[in-house]
């Protein structure tokens, strides 16, 4: 939705998906890249910090930034998801009506499917200016 929301670059939002398997490059200093991804479109993300524990190839993560001239996110904060409850509602309401909420995200016991973690790439508003998806 990057792409089709015309976000420019400069312009802070949230962004939300899996971190593509295999596109985790460490770099000096604590610099980071990797991509972002749902079932159509990734984006390819920098930054430089220490990442949360929870931070993994194919989990869910939230990053807060934003786009450079060139495309990549570049991100200042990092948040790895297991659930609904570490990702904004706007987050969790569009993966569940892109069909990516999945109930293999280390849920809570007696939590229902509806209210496990998911794993396709969005954006979210909030307090930070945000679009959903990753296609931006």
């Amino acid at each position: 939705m990057v792409a089709e929301q015309h976000i420019v670059p400069g312009r802070r939002f949230r962004l939300g998906g899996l971190v593509q398997p295999g596109s985790l490059k460490r770099g000096d200093n604590l610099a980071v890249s990797f991509e972002v991804a749902d079932t159509s479109a990734k984006l390819p993300v920098d930054y430089k910090g220490i990442l949360p524990d929870l931070f993994r190839e194919g989990q869910g993560v939230v990053a807060e930034g934003a786009l450079d001239p060139s495309g990549v996110f570049k991100a200042d904060t990092v948040l790895a998801k297991h659930d609904e409850t570490y990702m904004p509602k706007e987050v969790a309401d569009a993966l569940k009506k892109q069909g990516h909420w999945k109930d293999d995200y280390g849920a809570k016991e007696g939590a229902s499917a509806d209210t496990k973690a998911a794993g396709g790439a969005v954006a979210s508003q909030g307090t930070v200016p945000a679009v959903e998806g990753v296609t931006r």
